[in-house]
């Protein structure tokens, strides 16, 4: 079989399958990494033909596709803030509306030396590794209740370098770092109310963990036990940093106020949704 016609029929598996609005460009992808080969290559070689390895390879894949499963974890792997992650069902995917806390953390610690920063719920260690990777001065410490995610996050840490600058700990939100201070604590929480699962992506919903998904009936459980609770563990005029969920502004923003924190602000994505809340601590407790 040519590749072009594998493209083809590649195209024509996915346009039947969970997700037919992106056959075309999910084909493709699946293809070319089944060859190990970059677009650019695609172009002049089409007509060449496909080795029976990269066939098997690429109909395994197409037939997981099919049936729902992100790319990512048929891959194993995706990118974040420019760098390469694992990724496996014990992780949520990173997004790219994730990059805007890493970019928002950046900032509000630009003056501080030698920062000091929380990574709670850390997942396959996206935020801390990117925020180690940015701030080599930074000290990065890095929590999650799953066993599973932290082997994943401390693959990442050690796939990325980062290895040496970032301590793990296994916990429940802030428990393991009783006694700790931060110049900030990050944070990106499970934020779907439970009542949403039927509205989710099938890829999200039968693929993706639920411990990391759902944050109870309004998504917004750890927020709840989180925001409380961390104002004892930041330095004064350290900062809180949560990524939130659409339509939760207004709830945040009452917790943070109910806390203590002064001022709050949000940072909003590229389609104008609230994606971040920004929470200073006005005193040392």
């Amino acid at each position: 079989m040519r590749i072009r016609e594998a493209l083809t029929e590649a195209e024509a598996t996915l346009a039947s399958g969970a997700h037919p609005e992106r056959a075309q460009q999910d084909a493709e992808f699946l293809l070319l990494r089944a060859l190990a080969k970059d677009k650019a290559w695609l172009l002049g070689h089409r007509d060449e033909d496909l080795s029976r390895e990269a066939e098997k390879r690429l109909q395994l894949w197409l037939a997981r596709r099919k049936a729902g499963e992100p790319v990512q974890y048929i891959l194993g792997e995706t990118e974040f803030y420019g760098l390469p992650f694992r990724v496996a069902p014990g992780v949520l995917i990173p997004r790219p509306e994730t990059e805007h806390l890493v970019e928002a953390v950046l900032r509000l610690l630009a003056a501080v030396p030698s920062p000091s920063i929380a990574d709670i719920g850390t997942g396959s260690g996206a935020i801390a590794v990117a925020l180690a990777h940015a701030r080599p001065d930074a000290r990065v410490t890095a929590v999650d209740i799953s066993r599973e995610a932290l082997k994943i996050a401390t693959e990442n840490a050690e796939r990325n370098g980062m290895a040496e600058r970032i301590r793990f700990f296994a916990g429940d939100l802030l428990a393991p770092l009783a006694g700790e201070r931060f110049d900030c604590i990050a944070s990106n929480p499970p934020y779907v109310a439970r009542d949403d699962r039927d509205v989710l992506a099938v890829e999200v919903r039968e693929h993706e963990p639920a411990l990391a998904l759902y944050g109870g009936a309004e998504g917004l459980e750890a927020y709840r036990r989180l925001i409380p609770s961390s104002r004892g563990q930041l330095f004064a005029g350290g900062w809180l940093a949560l990524e939130i969920g659409y339509g939760q502004r207004k709830a945040i923003e009452a917790m943070l106020l109910a806390a203590g924190y002064d001022p709050i602000s949000f940072v909003a994505d590229y389609q104008g949704i609230a994606r971040v809340a920004l929470a200073r601590n006005p005193t040392q407790l």
